[in-house]
């Protein structure tokens, strides 16, 4: 749903011309020093990027599910560091607090987090609960006014940055599944909180993930999401349902811009005499690129504004989440493949970006879970 199309163009435009002027020209800067630079954190706080999905009674923009994807669109254009950093601020790092936390919570962190003030991040994923999710280890035990928190988070993105955690652990150890979860707001710097070395990974220089790692850590019970127990699991999945949107519309977004810089090098790279766009099989691997690109786009859209209608979208979230991030990574070795052997050199970004969105595939659920999530919702709508 678009609420006002003139804002919402001026927003999109704002948004691509900070990325051509600012964002793409420090893309190198950012890949050689696994940092994102303080003066381009500033700009992004200024232009209210931190606080895109939060409501505007806490200092954010308050876009619809449809304004988010056409923003992450143009978002997925640059290198994901930028775009990681201030996603969890608009998506798993806040969007728990927002749904289901007290008045209070909100009061206390949702501004904060729009201004980017605090950087959000989400815990969930432990050593031996990835996929399997409802299967975690980490607990909190009820003391007088507290909780205390004992487990290790595994992967856990903007950890290293983040001024709040919010934190699934299993309140009752006799429930073994979902039922025994529950949310906790932990701010960093919470005695028994530590981090874990940063993470080496394949790409995604400059968002960075290691372990949270809870040991006898003391969190008031004022900080559990909701001041209830047992339905942390249900906090998680409706953030989740949320981010696979948005996720897929940055694998989008990074599809596009590899194959606007494949098309430009085929429209210059020239073999026997004339460009490698003029023949017919580089030609395929570009309609293919676009054709894919196009359907995903129309699937993000449609499963946006139905969520924007209040509808449940949970299947249609995994579909574009999987179909989506699987296209982009087509895309990525389509546009290696057209660059030919400069496309395996760090002179071009197409190299970076074959690395860096291999992990949309990965994270917020993989593409084989998304599976199981689409056919055991036609299972059960069958069912009934």
């Amino acid at each position: 749903m678009i609420r006002d199309p003139e804002t919402q163009t001026l927003l999109e435009e704002g948004v691509r011309r900070f990325i051509k002027e600012v964002l793409i020209p420090r893309e190198e800067e950012v890949a050689e020093t696994d940092q994102i630079p303080a003066d381009v954190i500033a700009q992004m706080k200024e232009i209210g990027l931190f606080g895109l999905s939060l409501p505007e009674e806490f200092g954010g923009l308050g876009v619809t599910m449809e304004e988010e994807v056409r923003i992450a669109f143009e978002l997925g254009q640059t290198s994901p560091a930028f775009r990681s950093l201030i996603g969890t601020n608009n998506g798993i790092g806040a969007m728990g607090i927002y749904l289901d936390g007290t008045d209070e919570q909100k009061q206390a962190y949702l501004p904060r987090l729009a201004s980017g003030e605090l950087i959000g991040s989400f815990a969930l994923t432990e050593p031996e609960a990835g996929s399997d999710a409802a299967s975690l280890r980490t607990t909190a035990v009820r003391d007088g006014d507290h909780y205390i928190l004992n487990g290790t988070k595994r992967f856990i993105t903007n950890a290293p940055e983040a001024g709040i955690f919010t934190v699934m652990a299993r309140t009752d150890t006799s429930i073994k599944g979902a039922g025994g979860i529950s949310a906790f707001i932990v701010e960093a710097g919470t005695p028994g909180l530590s981090l874990g070395k940063i993470d080496k990974k394949m790409g995604q220089k400059g968002a960075h993930t290691c372990d949270v790692i809870f040991t006898d850590c003391k969190v008031p019970a004022a900080n559990l999401i909701g001041n209830r127990e047992g339905v942390g699991f249900k906090t998680a999945m409706k953030v989740l349902d949320k981010g696979r949107l948005h996720i897929a519309a940055v694998a989008i977004g990074a599809a596009k811009r590899m194959l606007g810089d494949a098309l430009e090098f085929a429209m210059n790279r020239k073999q026997f005499g004339h460009p490698i766009s003029d023949f017919q099989l580089v030609q395929g691997m570009l309609a293919d690129s676009k054709t894919e690109i196009y359907a995903a786009e129309c699937m993000v859209l449609d499963a946006a504004r139905q969520r924007d209608e209040g509808k449940d979208v949970s299947i249609q979230a995994s579909c574009a989440k999987y179909f989506s991030t699987e296209m982009c990574g087509r895309v990525a070795d389509r546009a290696v493949q057209i660059h030919g052997g400069s496309g395996y050199v760090s002179d071009y970004a197409v190299e970076r970006f074959y690395r860096d969105v291999r992990l949309f595939r990965l994270y917020e659920g993989t593409s084989q879970v998304q599976q199981v999530i689409i056919a055991r919702g036609l299972i059960r709508g069958a069912a009934i």
